[in-house]
């Protein structure tokens, strides 16, 4: 589990194939050379597991399905990531929670310089919109976000100084695919409004008539 609050960049060192898997090399930014063997982290909004800990640079192996789902395929050596270790239960929980498991790629159509700002619009897939909400939270590669609005398939952020220099959303372009992660409460929200129960049904206004939660005169 993660926050979504970028602690540092680091760089692809190299790139390796084995069949239809890859394994990544990862050199790590002085502040997150703790991590050990078998840790959890999260790499551009990707939980990953430490298959192998060296000096400097961690390997990091990706399955079919995470090469399928994800942008990190595309990644080639000298490209910088996005890293975050995993939450510990003392930590603050200052962005909102991320699991790493990424519901689809959106594509950057717009990118806006505004004084120190950054203005960020994304066109994310039919799947994840319903998720969406303003002023609700949105991972765009492993980076805590707020939707300041959500319009035809569309949403707008603002990225602060912060964000801008410590995440690579200010290299990207236009153009550019992102690894996006709905906001989990409202996947189980919509899990038990349904239900997951045929006998029963959804939980709609007849079922709350029905079980005096609507005030009657």
């Amino acid at each position: 589990m993660f926050t979504g609050i970028i602690e540092d960049k680091g760089n692809v060192l190299k790139v390796a194939y084995r069949g239809q898997e890859k394994r990544l090399t990862v050199e790590l930014p002085p502040r997150l050379t703790e991590v050990q063997l078998g840790d959890s982290i999260n790499l551009n909004g990707v939980c990953l597991t430490i298959a192998q800990r060296k000096e400097n640079s961690v390997d990091l192996d990706f399955s079919q399905e995470t090469l399928q789902r994800t942008t990190l395929g595309e990644l080639r050596e000298g490209d910088q990531v996005n890293l975050e270790r995993a939450l510990r239960l003392t930590d603050r929980l200052g962005g909102h929670i991320v699991t790493g498991h990424i519901d689809g790629i959106g594509v950057i159509v717009e990118k806006r310089k505004e004084r120190d700002f950054l203005q960020l619009r994304i066109r994310i897939p039919e799947s994840v919109s319903r998720y969406v909400v303003q002023k609700g939270s949105i991972a765009i590669d492993g980076i805590s976000l707020t939707v300041n609005e959500y319009q035809a398939g569309e949403i707008h952020m603002t990225l602060i100084p912060y964000t801008i220099e410590k995440t690579t959303l200010r290299d990207k372009k236009v153009g550019d695919p992102v690894n996006v992660e709905a906001d989990i409460l409202g996947k189980y929200v919509e899990k038990l409004l349904n239900r997951g129960d045929q006998k029963s049904g959804p939980i709609d206004l007849s079922f709350l008539n029905e079980h005096g939660f609507l005030k009657r005169d």
